[in-house]
This record gives structure tokens, C-alpha cells and sequence, in this order.
């Protein structure tokens, strides 16, 4: 029915009925579980919250090092020294001054600045009082320290060297080795990068830095492992290293059957296997999707091998012998034939990072992997493992060009210092 005849509501009266509106609004929303306003303040204060860094903290004493079982941080930094010490003094100066600002960091605490003619006490990214930020730093020690300079040559731990190429690499002498490593990992990036520059600051005198990458870990769902840039789960077979008898199995050298024959020192500690992995993801994304499942061994999106349902399913190649499902030289079924007596002995722990350093002078994106492992031999493990994975059709799309061979010193109590086993303090 038309209503041109009916007389116009007048102002007043259209506030009235905005009101009543706007009121039974309100009282819908909250006879619905919406929220009031003293809930929206509530969620506010809650957001506020999150955006301030983590007060949860790693204890960096004990054992082991922290940073290797430790559940995977978001963000991280890999990074390498050159040891400028000449001296075993000096070098015991500088692994006790990492040691000292590892406990400050790891643990929090409030910066103390002196004379503001002076530099201050920290970078000031976090601010003036520092918080945990599920910080770790794991230092570790390079082949080259083993050299004539501070008389360790009889201490090398047996397998330790400097990276070689393997056949897909194209290694870069700038981004290769190093005296020692520091792997820092944290909750946010500003932590993992105030943590180096403070190690930087404080060690001037005794390392200088020969190479960093920043890297970051996608986010997932409870069980299923991170992606990488690829778009493919990365680490779904890892070791379940939270259970101490696996890790003694897999990650202690001195306490692992396969590496009993090391120097005293060694006892609980592992070794660190770092590649740098540059993703030609331009031409990944150009590849067929079925090509790109058949590479890994995997669905993409599932991440379930071939021919079965769900990521964490273990495929059994004696039912598929001629890798009709899954192609024998796939990814997953030439890096873990699934055989028990390579589960036993070939066994490595994956902890990696995606990185982006933005474009290559190709103008290509320069993005890939920061690929880190830890195994109690590193001859049979990462080792054995790349060497089975040379040729395998991924490589097509993969260029290794940096990282290093690094032996994790063990871990010590408090009052103690990181190397205090290999100088023999």
C-alpha cells in the first residue's frame, strides 16, 4: 500500500525511534553472549597485553644447552663468528661473557645505563627493562677453532669439519663455516635481533661476525608440522626428541650408541648441521601441481603421503616396491626409507627456518630455507642422509649456498661456562 498520502514524521520523532532502535540493538546483542561495553574494555586490555613481550623464560643451565628440545620459537637467527682471541685466556674471556649475557637475556632484567656521555648498556629495542621472550641461544664451536691458535687440535670432536659441497651446491666462502656458532631463537623478531646485537656489543674485543640470516616459522595447526615456502610440510618425520630416551638415541653424542668413540669433553653435546637453502619459488609456482606431490612424496595441503589420509601416516614402501604411489626418488622416501635399521643409526632432528633477504640482482625473490639439524654423529646423519638425497628431482628447484658443520658444546651448571669441558677449566 502506498503511504504518499501520509503526513511526514517530524525530526524529533525520527531521533526517538533511532534511539528505541539502537537501544533494543543493545539489548539483543546482549541477551545473544554479544558483548558490553565493559567486555569490549576487557578484550582491549587482553589485546594490549599480547602485544607486550613474553615473561616465559628457558633456563640456559643444565644438562644441555637450550635451544635443541626446546619447543620450536616462531623467529630466529643463525649466526657465525670469527674468533679474534689469541689466546686460551682469552677465549675462556670470551665463551664466559657469552655465557653471562645468555643468562641476563634468557632470563630478563632491567638495562643499568652509566654516564650518558658514555654508549648505553643495550640497544634499547626492547626497551629499558628486558623480558624472557622465550629466548634461547645455543653457542657452538666450528672446525676452525681446532687450529694451532689455542692448542685444542687432541680435542676435536671426531667428525667435525669444514662444509663441503655437496652436488647441487653452489657454496659461498662468505656465507660457509666459522669459529663459532650462535643459534638465538625467540618469540619475536626484535628479541632474537636485540639478543645479537648485545652479543655483538659485549664480544667485540674477542669475535667479530662473518655471517647472520634472519628467519621466521610459519604458523600451524596442533601436530602438523610448519610449512615451508615450497607450501609443503617440513619436518612431519622428525624424532619425538621430548622423549629423553630418543634424544639419547638421536641427539647426545657421548650418550648415543654411534658416538661413543669422541673425546671425553663431547659428553652432551651434539652436532649442528646448518645449509642455507635458497627456493627458486618462481618457478616452483609454475610447476604442475600433481609434478610438485610427486617431488615430495606428499599432498600438498594434506600433507599425508601419497595414497593415504593424513600427514603423520607412515607409508610402507614394501607395498609399493616399484613406487607406483610413491616415486622412489621422492623427497621423503630417499631422505627415510622407513627401514628400522636406518631409523636406528641415520636418525637427525630437523629445527629449520624459512628466511626472505627480498629480491636477488635477478630481481627474483631470495627467500628459502635456513635448514638446521642436530645429531649425535654427524657422519651418520646429515651427512649420510644429503649424500643419499644428491640428484633427487627437488634439486631442480633448490640452490644450497651457505651454513656449516658446528659441534653444540654441552651444556653447564650455574656458576659455569659454556666450553668449560673443552678448555678443561
Amino acid at each position: 500500500m502506498s503511504n504518499e498520502n501520509q503526513p511526514p514524521i517530524q525530526p524529533e520523532k525520527r531521533t526517538f525511534l533511532k534511539a528505541a532502535v539502537a537501544a533494543a540493538a543493545t539489548g539483543a546483542a546482549a541477551a545473544a553472549g554479544g558483548f558490553t561495553w565493559g567486555e569490549k574494555k576487557g578484550r582491549n586490555e587482553e589485546k594490549a597485553a599480547n602485544l607486550e613481550h613474553s615473561t616465559e623464560s628457558y633456563d640456559c643451565y643444565g644438562q644441555h644447552q637450550a635451544g635443541i628440545t626446546t619447543p620450536h620459537q616462531q623467529f630466529g637467527i643463525m649466526a657465525a663468528f670469527d674468533v679474534l682471541a689469541k689466546t686460551p685466556k682469552d677465549l675462556e674471556k670470551l665463551f664466559r661473557i657469552i655465557t653471562a649475557r645468555t643468562e641476563f637475556l634468557t632470563q630478563g632484567g632491567e638495562l643499568q645505563d652509566g654516564d650518558a656521555k658514555l654508549p648505553p648498556s643495550g640497544s634499547g629495542i626492547l626497551g629499558k627493562t628486558i623480558r624472557p621472550d622465550g629466548l634461547t641461544i645455543t653457542l657452538s664451536v666450528g672446525a676452525s677453532l681446532f687450529d694451532q691458535r689455542f692448542g685444542l687440535a687432541a680435542k676435536k670432536p671426531k667428525h667435525l669439519q669444514e662444509m663441503k659441497d655437496f652436488f647441487n651446491d653452489k657454496l659461498q666462502a662468505d656465507w660457509c663455516d666459522g669459529d663459532i656458532s650462535l643459534q638465538i631463537c625467540a618469540f619475536t623478531p626484535e628479541t632474537c635481533q636485540n639478543a645479537l646485537r648485545d652479543i655483538i656489543k659485549n664480544t667485540a674485543r674477542y669475535a667479530i661476525i662473518r655471517w647472520s640470516i634472519d628467519g621466521f616459522l610459519p604458523k600451524s595447526a596442533p601436530g602438523s608440522a610448519p610449512r615451508n615456502l615450497l607450501g609443503f610440510h617440513d619436518g612431519t618425520a622428525n624424532p619425538n626428541v621430548t622423549d629423553p630416551k630418543t634424544a639419547d638415541q638421536v641427539l647426545w653424542t657421548g650418550i648415543a650408541p654411534n658416538s661413543q668413540d669422541e673425546p671425553a669433553w663431547t659428553k652432551n653435546g651434539s652436532y649442528q648441521a646448518v645449509r642455507i637453502i635458497r627456493h627458486f619459488v618462481e618457478f616452483w609456482d609454475r610447476t604442475p601441481l600433481q609434478e610438485q606431490e610427486t617431488i615430495f612424496g606428499r599432498e600438498k595441503y594434506s600433507g599425508a603421503p601419497l595414497g593415504m589420509k593424513y600427514e603423520n601416516d607412515t607409508p610402507d614402501y614394501k607395498k609399493d616396491p616399484e613406487g607406483k604411489v610413491i616415486p622412489k626418488d621422492s623427497h621423503i622416501r630417499v631422505a627415510n626409507p622407513r627401514d628400522p635399521e636406518f631409523m636406528k643409526k641415520h636418525q637427525l632432528f630437523r629445527r629449520p627456518y624459512n628466511y626472505s633477504r627480498g629480491l636477488s640482482k635477478a630481481g627474483q625473490l631470495d627467500v628459502g630455507l635456513v635448514f638446521i639439524c642436530y645429531q649425535a654423529n654427524l657422519e651418520d646423519g646429515f651427512i649420510f642422509v644429503q649424500k643419499l638425497l644428491d640428484t633427487e628431482p627437488l634439486e631442480e628447484y633448490i640452490s644450497p649456498f651457505g651454513g656449516g658443520y658446528f659441534f653444540t658444546l654441552p651444556g653447564v651448571e650455574k656458576g659455569g661456562f659454556f666450553g668449560q669441558s673443552l678448555l678443561g677449566v
